[in-house]
C-alpha cells in the first residue's frame, strides 16, 4: 500500500466551502504515481519505453467533505495485477481525525504509445510491481 499527504488548497473548493468532487480523481492520480515510484518505477521511465498506462475505468463514493486547509492521506492498494492491467482501491481520509472522506477505484491498462494497442508489461517492471504488492 502506499501512502501520500496533501494539503487541500483554496482553489481545491468550491462554492460551498468544500472540495470539488473532481478533485478527488486528481488525488487518485497523486496516489497511483506515488505508488509506482514506491515500486522503483517512474512514468518517465514507462515513457521512455514507450508505455503509457491510461485508465480506462475510475469511481469515487464520496464520505464526507474535506475542506479548505485540511490535510488528506491518501492511501493506494494494487487490488489487481496482471500483465497488461493494474486496478487500484483508494481511501482518502482526514489526517486530523482518520474520518473517510471518499472511497474509489480505477482501472488502467499497459498500453504501446506508438500503437495505442494493449501490451504485456516488460519482466523488469512487472516484478517491481509483484514486490510492492505482495
Amino acid at each position: 500500500m502506499g501512502q501520500v499527504r496533501v494539503k487541500v488548497n483554496f482553489f481545491d473548493t468550491d462554492a460551498m466551502a468544500v472540495v470539488h468532487h473532481a478533485n478527488y480523481f486528481r488525488w487518485f492520480e497523486i496516489g497511483r504515481v506515488e505508488f509506482l515510484r514506491e515500486a522503483g518505477i517512474t512514468l518517465n521511465e514507462l515513457m521512455a519505453d514507450h508505455i503509457v498506462f491510461p485508465i480506462t475505468e475510475v469511481s469515487c463514493k464520496y464520505r464526507a467533505s474535506a475542506r479548505f486547509d485540511d490535510v488528506v492521506i491518501i492511501e493506494t492498494i494494487a487490488k489487481v495485477l496482471t500483465p497488461v492491467k493494474l486496478v487500484f482501491d483508494y481511501k482518502v481520509l482526514r489526517e486530523a481525525d482518520g474520518e473517510l472522506l471518499a472511497e474509489g477505484y480505477s482501472q488502467g491498462v499497459f498500453t504501446s504509445m506508438e500503437t495505442g494497442k494493449l501490451i504485456k508489461l516488460p519482466k523488469e517492471y512487472f516484478d517491481k510491481l509483484k514486490t510492492i504488492r505482495e
